[in-house]
């Protein structure tokens, strides 16, 4: 009974919880850049193969969807990245995991699986229908 007390007024996490999330963004950060420059070496065959048509005088349309495509997914891996950096510098700011719309703490649970989250489940929710 007192452990769901102290649970429910905290307001921060320790700096051992701090830690633990730190390690799995750093990992994810990781995974995501690996990701980015796979599909930067695609965008750069594909542009290759795009030259090499259109200087034979060909139409290929399928490269330049498939260009497209891949300029589309490096963007937003891109942007997976910079969010996660962005939960690293709040943790650093010892804001992380706290919701930017309630104040309340995000779930660790959630955090563990969108370690760059900045809103609760419920905050989320609530948006979403309006």
């Amino acid at each position: 009974m007192v452990e769901e007390k102290n649970k429910a007024t905290k307001i921060n996490y320790s700096e051992a919880e701090l830690l633990e999330f730190k390690e799995i963004i750093l990992v994810k950060i990781n995974s995501a850049k690996d990701e980015l420059n796979f599909l930067q070496e695609q965008i750069t065959k594909s542009t290759e193969e795009l030259k090499d048509a259109l200087s034979a005088g060909l139409d290929n349309g399928a490269n330049t969807l498939e260009k497209e495509n891949l300029n589309k997914m490096a963007a937003r891996q891109s942007k997976y990245i910079k969010h996660l950096e962005n939960a690293l510098i709040r943790i650093e700011n010892k804001t992380y995991g706290i919701c930017r719309v309630t104040g309340k703490l995000i779930s660790k649970d959630r955090l563990k699986v969108v370690p760059h989250a900045t809103m609760s489940i419920e905050a989320k929710l609530e948006r979403r229908k309006e």
